[in-house]
């Protein structure tokens, strides 16, 4: 998901985003066997990326990381980041319709019909397991995120139309921006 978010004052390391519609967006992630110290530092990661992005949500798909592993932050201070390891959601509730973006979809955003609550377990940053309800944009967001790990975009849930459309224009801008990079080498 994408909104307009100040990046931190600093940055550990960013990581490179997939962009709709390359195939490893597809691939299912795995979970993870074991919270250690290579799972936090890519969670710190993780969390630059998407600030830096900026966005309020990134799933370790959409960097081919194809383990259960979602940050999101959707404080207006962006101080306020949750860690999603292995997230399972236990109960989905109400409904609602938000509009939708994605850093793997930059420049595009769609209203979306979702359920208005989920209550979700998940392993912190730490390795504790604990549990979250959520509603509003955190609720959508949590499912929008845990749909990466799934090989699910928000564009799945358009009609072929709209999804074929949003297919063509991503296909374009990654062309010019590989001219862009091809012109800046010369």
């Amino acid at each position: 998901m994408h909104q307009s978010i100040k990046a931190p004052e600093t940055v550990v390391s960013l990581l490179d985003i997939l962009f709709y519609p390359d195939p490893l967006l597809r691939k299912i992630a795995a979970p993870v066997a074991n919270v250690d110290g290579r799972v936090a530092d890519l969670v710190d990661n993780m969390l630059d990326t998407m600030y830096h992005a900026p966005g309020i949500g990134l799933a370790a798909t959409q960097i081919n990381v194809h383990e259960r592993i979602v940050v999101i932050d959707v404080s207006e201070e962006s101080d306020s980041p949750i860690t999603l390891i292995n997230p399972e959601i236990k109960a989905l509730d109400g409904e609602g319709e938000m509009q939708e973006g994605c850093l793997s979809i930059p420049g595009i955003f769609e209203t979306i019909k979702r359920p208005s609550q989920v209550q979700v377990a998940a392993i912190d940053r730490e390795g504790n397991p604990f549990e979250l309800e959520a509603d509003g944009l955190l609720a959508v967001c949590i499912q929008h995120e845990l749909d990466h790990l799934d090989g699910k975009l928000f564009v799945d849930y358009l009609s072929p139309l709209k999804r074929n459309r949003i297919r063509k224009k991503m296909i374009k801008a990654a062309k010019e921006r590989d001219e862009e990079e091809f012109d800046d080498d010369e």
